[in-house]
């Protein structure tokens, strides 16, 4: 059986059908020429008002992501401010109590305060000293301003001292200028000032001078300030005034200091301990 392909003829119709269709199309192509390109306009300008708001909600999205960004940085600055802070107040006061060390010539020995109880009449601080360094009861603690208190209770690694702050504690002092001495105490009122009692009204004191200790009791080594005047009041029916002075060491921020290694004379002790047998 022969295979009969088509010939020119029997698809001329064919032919002749799609030149027709093209030329239709390509016709009504150029007719609506200018509807395209309409259509083209308003495409345009409608994908340029859809793309405004997308525009506006990606930028949104960044500012949000950008806002805890900076936030977070925000709080890492302020984190690291106050640290840098605290170190800075830290190294004064190493640089103060360092220096105080240096100039001092009483047996000095470093501690921290590790507790505080300051919520009542007697108060109390806990260092981080106690018998196995040599800290034993009496014994005075300082800071470089000053007087703090002194050591009542040990333990073989920790102290328990009693601050200014306290009813009990008493310290024999004096006026730095005339050399009047009397009674530093503190009477349970105003954690800001302390009392020097037992000061002869005769003896001018003025305000701002420096109240130190004595040293007459035996107790702590002379010349450890304590506080400064800031006013006195005659006591009524007495020759004496009421002194009032503000502490120079801060109990509520004081962090550490030093312990003094300072021993009574008991050749003083035992004199003193003779004349009251003598009176009797």
């Amino acid at each position: 059986m022969q295979l009969r392909f088509p010939g020119i003829s029997d698809v001329k119709d064919h032919i002749l059908t799609a030149v027709l269709l093209l030329t239709a199309v390509a016709l009504m192509i150029g007719r609506h020429q200018g509807g395209l390109e309409n259509l083209r306009k308003a495409s345009v300008t409608l994908f340029s008002y859809l793309e405004e708001p997308f525009a506006n909600i990606r930028t949104y999205r960044q500012a949000l992501k950008t806002n805890t960004y900076l936030r977070r940085q925000n709080v890492l600055l302020l984190d690291e401010l106050s640290r840098l802070r605290s170190a800075d107040q830290e190294n004064e006061r190493l640089r103060q109590l360092l220096e105080f060390s240096r100039e001092s010539n009483l047996n000095l020995y470093p501690v921290q305060v590790v507790g505080k109880e300051l919520h009542q009449v007697s108060n109390s601080l806990t260092i981080d000293a106690g018998s196995e360094q040599g800290i034993e009861s009496g014994m005075p603690m300082v800071a470089a301003e000053g007087l703090a208190g002194k050591v009542i209770l040990t333990d073989r690694g920790y102290a328990q001292v009693m601050p200014f702050l306290n009813t009990l504690f008493k310290v024999s002092a004096k006026l730095q200028n005339s050399n009047a001495y009397g009674i530093v105490s503190w009477d349970g009122t105003s954690i800001e000032e302390l009392q020097l009692n037992y000061i002869p009204q005769t003896v001018e004191v003025d305000t701002g001078e420096v109240v130190v200790t004595s040293g007459y009791s035996n107790q702590f080594p002379p010349n450890i300030p304590i506080g400064e005047v800031i006013r006195t009041m005659p006591q009524k029916g007495k020759d004496t005034q009421r002194i009032y002075l503000d502490p120079f060491v801060d109990l509520y921020t004081l962090s550490g200091g030093f312990v003094i290694k300072f021993q009574p004379d008991t050749t003083l002790q035992n004199l003193n301990k003779e004349y009251q047998e003598v009176l009797e």
